[in-house]
């Protein structure tokens, strides 16, 4: 399973379990613990995570910080935990007050839903106010994925990180800024689009006209590019199904009109475990999912003609179908989401006859020269 599968499953499940966790303590355990996990380290190796990491200042001795992520045996990213229902404060919590006394250059603030990461770009040696990097687990972006993948502990190193805290921590900024002026133009931003179009003085009635036409304009405008991207989508996807003529996703389509499809987890699960065999043979990326009423098909390509295998996890039995080199499914049952597992031969072999299908396709007949 790749990074970006990782943590989107783990954010799935953050969301699921949060209203059962009562305690700061339960967060601990339930999210941020798993979270550490999933960047890679080893939560009961002291030696790589330290609970309790104890930082002293002054006369006050054994203040301790939730948890520490050691790097060669010093602290390198310090984290305080909060209960996920609980506001994150940095001037409250003791991450603020302690992050001067150690090594670590990062500090992590965290309610086990939204993650902030601060370092010290204001003033050496002491955390800034704001962070550089924050996300939400539970609707974590790509980029922001990409952004967190490198404090995963096989590509940390500080000296990157730093180098593109700043960019990260003008960027927020900007957005925020951007989103302000969008919502509300300000009339710097007036004058500086009115000078451009209008000849005459800008009096207060004609700033006030165009503050009223900019915010509109903006509005349209972004209204606009989402429904040329919604529109290029929808072409896109028509264009996939007018290319498939199989027979059988019609006769699904129609079958299932008006019905409510519900992706499960073990469906999730189930797929994240394809990904994860055919991953040492193919690019991840390749590999999609479409859910059906009646079962969940992973696909190569996106291609409902190269089914990968399916899963029927909607019934009291779970079962798997595999496919042979005609396209004929056999239908396994299986225990347990882990049985998978025991199909990797033939799931490689089924990628094989699809790649090989693609090669010969491409290859000139050479008795027709």
């Amino acid at each position: 399973m790749d990074f970006k599968d990782e943590i989107k499953l783990f954010g799935d499940k953050v969301e699921k379990l949060k209203n059962q966790i009562q305690t700061e303590e339960a967060t601990k355990n339930a999210f941020i613990m798993p979270f550490i996990k999933v960047l890679g380290y080893d939560v009961f190796d002291p030696f790589e995570v330290m609970p309790e990491f104890i930082a002293d200042i002054g006369i006050k001795k054994g203040e301790k910080v939730d948890y520490a992520i050691l790097k060669e045996g010093k602290p390198s990213i310090l984290i305080e935990c909060k209960h996920w229902g609980e506001s994150l404060d940095p001037h409250n919590s003791q991450l603020f007050r302690y992050f001067h006394t150690t090594t670590a250059k990062f500090g992590l603030l965290s309610n086990g839903i939204i993650y902030r990461f601060y370092t010290d770009l204001a003033e050496q040696n002491k955390m800034d106010e704001k962070p550089f990097f924050e996300f939400n687990v539970t609707d974590i972006k790509d980029n922001q994925i990409e952004e967190l993948k490198k404090f995963h502990k096989s590509y940390f190193n500080i000296e990157s990180i730093q180098t593109t805290a700043s960019d990260l921590k003008y960027m927020n900024e900007l957005k925020t800024l951007i989103n302000v002026e969008f919502q509300n133009p300000s009339e710097g931003l007036i004058k500086l689009f009115s000078k451009q179009i209008y000849r005459g003085m800008l009096t207060s009635k004609i700033v006030e006209q165009f503050g009223a036409l900019i915010k509109k304009s903006i509005q349209q405008y972004i209204n606009d590019l989402i429904t040329e991207r919604l529109k290029s989508a929808l072409k896109k996807e028509n264009d996939t199904e007018q290319s498939d003529p199989e027979k059988e996703l019609v006769a699904t389509n129609t079958e299932e009109k008006g019905s409510v499809i519900e992706t499960t987890e073990e469906e999730k699960e189930g797929y994240m475990i394809v990904k994860t065999i055919l991953r040492q043979k193919i690019k991840p990326a390749r590999i999609v999912y479409r859910d059906a009423q009646s079962y969940f098909a992973i696909l190569l390509d996106d291609n409902n003609r190269k089914t990968i295998c399916r899963l029927y996890f909607n019934g009291s039995r779970k079962y798997i179908g595999t496919f042979d080199e005609q396209k004929k499914e056999t239908r396994t049952e299986i225990l347990t989401i882990d049985d998978i597992f025991r199909f990797a031969e033939i799931l490689h072999k089924t990628v094989d006859w699809y790649d090989s299908e693609k090669v010969q396709a491409k290859v000139p007949d050479s008795s027709l020269s």
